[in-house]
């Protein structure tokens, strides 16, 4: 089902070149501002942290350490002391866009590939890819499902996706002139969007039930 995205609320504008990679730790929403991760309280928006490492595009959390796409790898970092413990190639050298950790594996957003990549988190391979049928920006799941972000032709919405053939189940439009290129959910109704050069994060309510 098809419906228009229900902003509950904007956060920003941030410093930065822009809002990429979005995650959630359970407390704090993690931004991707282009040379710096950046956490912020959700109730007020308040910045609390800042790590300085590159942080171009997607970003994830595993419930202990940081994933963070920069250019053409994926870090794994320690959220408390901000050090690069590891990296691994991304799986479109560079043209990487949403990030997500589920069920023991990354989730990587292949943008002009129109895909979805899920890798291993320790080498970086490739262990299936899931297509998609527009430029994917952000990655998440929640409850058991996959959701992305698209943003092409200066249009954007928000996708839940069938995992095993990439049908596009339901879908929330963005209002014009509204771009999403991270993409994290709170773990039950709330996406938060990465508003791209706008330094805005914004939040989306998930639909409990669109299909009918």
């Amino acid at each position: 089902m098809r419906a228009p995205a229900e902003i509950l609320r904007e956060y920003g504008p941030f410093e930065g070149d822009q809002v990429g990679g979005v995650t959630y730790d359970g407390r704090q929403v993690w931004i991707a501002t282009g040379s710096s991760i950046r956490a912020f309280d959700p109730a007020n928006g308040e910045v609390r942290r800042s790590l300085d490492v590159p942080a171009h595009a997607g970003t994830a959390f595993d419930g202990k350490h940081l994933y963070q796409i920069a250019e053409a790898q994926i870090q794994k970092i320690d959220p408390d002391s901000g050090r690069v413990i590891s990296t691994i190639p991304a799986p479109s050298g560079g043209g990487d866009s949403g990030l997500a950790w589920a069920e023991g594996s990354l989730w990587v957003g292949a943008y002009r590939d129109r895909k979805i990549h899920q890798i291993d988190p320790a080498t970086g391979t490739i262990l299936r890819s899931i297509p998609c049928t527009r430029f994917v920006t952000g990655v998440t799941w929640v409850d058991g499902e996959l959701w992305h972000g698209t943003w092409e032709d200066d249009v954007s919405d928000i996708r839940h996706i069938d995992p095993e053939t990439g049908e596009v189940l339901d879908q929330l439009d963005m209002p014009s002139g509204t771009g999403v290129s991270g993409l994290e959910s709170d773990g039950s109704e709330t996406l938060y969007c990465g508003g791209g050069r706008s330094g805005k994060v914004r939040a989306v309510r998930r639909p409990r039930q669109l299909r009918g």
